[in-house]
């Protein structure tokens, strides 16, 4: 990496070559992971193996984990920062404290340079670590940058980062370093100030496509390997994505390759996207959170910017196909045709050839973050740009499971779509979600009385099965429960079940699955009601339950339950004894 990293100095290094660094101390995960990626780039030949596309890396500028131990030395946190619970306090500590006098010089010297928008990323010393992967934990702000007032730009700048060092010390990274037994006065925060890719259309901005690629696929079908890896890409921001949102997958080797229904892709096609809005002068950071000048837009909006082009197809319903004359009415199907399908971008190669080589390079597998750029670069080719690659946590080790003792009159779950590997023979709750009681407008309650019973299940050690509808850790929350992985952390099986009209593929790529797979947890995937797959909620609701928490039910059983899980398979059973 030597020589890929500099110090800040825009007015004699090319912004737009470098990873350029602010202050001392570790690049945390995320900025580690970059400048390997810088180094990557720099000593690749891209444009020989993948002619027709640009690989690049945003202009990126990371301030030195150093930094953090001075903020907190020069504002006297060291102590009171750790022992304070009260989070909106931390946060407007933090906000009124000043940053060391070279940061504040150099940000104010970038803000003159840069007027495009800007993410501000945490780096944490965990993050993106073989160990844990802290995916999704600590914060992420966007910001319009576009104020003609320099300083204006600034002092959003200043608070992004401020907030990113708060970010630490909010109730989801405190259960989280709970739950995965850290401590929190050993992480240490670096800070990456990376340009938003993205066009201005209509005073918003966003990417034409954004996504996320692993160089493994824990779902393979057909006749793919689970080496191919896989992508899920969507429109608009990144967010949406790694929210566990509704985006369109596939297997970069065998792009054409498609499991959904003609249906099912009109049902699941994505129907919102997030843009950063470059005219709200009235929103804050501390009031609005990371969310502050980012909005929830219809699909429909990404049309009239001309953006679906070679991202949707129409369905016609008149001859029940999809079509790509966009004059027609009738749904918009997301399934990015001209460029899986027709090689309007060589995206599906590109990724396989990054997949690979990123993954002999760092002898793991890897998860890469991505944005497309359909316009033409001044070569003439489009962009894929590179904003973030880390380890995938795998555990190799592959135990042979033996389903002969399995008696199907004692079957409580059964799936042919499970992750993990092994037995277990320690669990004796299961936690469900009353079906009957479902309401998709209410999920957000659901996950705080979900949260709540963790916590209760972990003040008393006890692991269980958790079975709810749709799928678990999605930010979309009329998709499933949007539970954060440290409110359900003493889950050792997670199931995601199938009710009639509901979403029922796993997160793939989602910061809750990074976190999920990371940790060996048990995630099966109960589409429909049959001989292969199947919950005995008739069962479940026929025990008498130790808690009913209202939309949830605890059944404890006497023996333990068994849990058997083959990762090459698929094949999943859990049963009681």
């Amino acid at each position: 990496m030597r020589g890929r990293v500099v110090q800040f100095d825009p007015a004699t290094v090319n912004m737009d070559r470098f990873v350029m660094r602010i202050g001392d101390g570790s690049f945390g995960g995320k900025g580690r992971g970059l400048a390997f990626l810088s180094n990557f780039i720099e000593n690749i030949d891209f444009n020989s193996i993948v002619p027709d596309l640009n690989v690049k890396i945003p202009p990126t500028t990371i301030i030195g984990a150093g930094e953090f131990t001075a903020f907190l030395e020069k504002n006297n946190f060291q102590k009171s920062v750790y022992d304070e619970k009260n989070y909106e306090e931390i946060r407007k500590q933090f906000l009124s404290a000043r940053l060391s006098d070279e940061v504040v010089r150099k940000l104010r010297q970038y803000v003159e340079y840069m007027e495009s928008p800007l993410a501000v990323r945490s780096s944490g010393l965990f993050e993106d670590s073989l160990l844990q992967p802290f995916a999704g934990v600590f914060a992420t702000y966007v910001l319009p940058n576009n104020d003609p007032n320099p300083e204006v730009r600034f002092d959003q700048l200043a608070s992004a980062v401020k907030l990113v060092y708060a970010s630490i010390f909010s109730p989801t990274a405190r259960d989280y370093f709970d739950a995965v037994h850290y401590k929190i006065d050993e992480e240490k925060m670096a800070v990456i100030i990376q340009k938003l890719i993205g066009q201005k259309t209509h005073e918003r901005f966003y990417p034409h496509v954004s996504g996320v690629a692993q160089s493994f696929n824990y779902y393979p079908f057909s006749y793919m390997k689970p080496e191919d890896g896989f992508a899920v890409i969507g429109v608009g921001l990144g967010k949406y994505v790694v929210g566990g949102e509704k985006a369109w997958r596939f297997c970069p080797r065998f792009p054409n390759l498609e499991l959904s229904s003609l249906g099912d892709q009109i049902k699941d096609s994505q129907d919102y996207f997030y843009a950063v809005d470059l005219e709200d002068d009235s929103s804050s950071l501390i009031n609005d959170g990371e969310d502050a000048f980012v909005r929830k837009l219809n699909i429909s909006e990404a049309e009239e910017d001309g953006n679906l082009k070679h991202c949707a197809m129409v369905y016609d319903i008149n001859n029940d196909r999809l079509t790509t004359d966009h004059s027609i009415r009738g749904p918009r199907v997301v399934n990015f045709a001209n460029i899986l399908k027709y090689d309007l971008v060589p995206l599906p190669h590109a990724l396989d050839v990054l997949l690979r080589y990123f993954r002999e390079a760092m002898g793991a597998p890897v998860e890469i973050e991505f944005a497309l750029d359909l316009d033409a670069a001044p070569n003439g080719h489009p962009t894929l740009w590179l904003l973030q690659i880390k380890p995938l946590i795998r555990l190799e080790n592959h135990m042979d499971v033996d389903f002969s003792e399995v008696k199907e009159d004692r079957i409580v779950l059964k799936s042919d779509k499970g992750m993990g590997n092994g037995r277990y023979e320690h669990i004796q709750d299961i936690v469900f979600m009353d079906v009957e009681k479902f309401d998709r407008t209410k999920t957000r309650d659901m996950a705080a009385e979900m949260a709540e019973l963790n916590k209760k299940m972990e003040a008393e050690g006890r692991e269980y099965v958790l079975i709810g509808p749709g799928r678990w850790g999605t930010r979309d929350p009329s998709t499933g429960i949007p539970v954060y992985w440290s409110q359900i952390s003493k889950a050792r099986v997670v199931v995601e079940m199938g009710l009639p009209d509901f979403p029922l593929d796993a997160s793939l790529g989602s910061h809750f699955f990074h976190n999920v797979t990371s940790m060996n947890v048990g995630y099966f995937s109960v589409r429909r009601e049959s001989e292969l797959e199947y919950v005995d909620l008739d069962f479940l609701q026929s025990q008498t339950p130790v808690e009913d928490t209202g939309y949830f039910k605890v059944i404890h059983f006497e023996k333990p339950l068994t849990v058997l899980m083959d990762g090459k398979t698929q094949k999943a059973v859990v049963m009681r004894n």
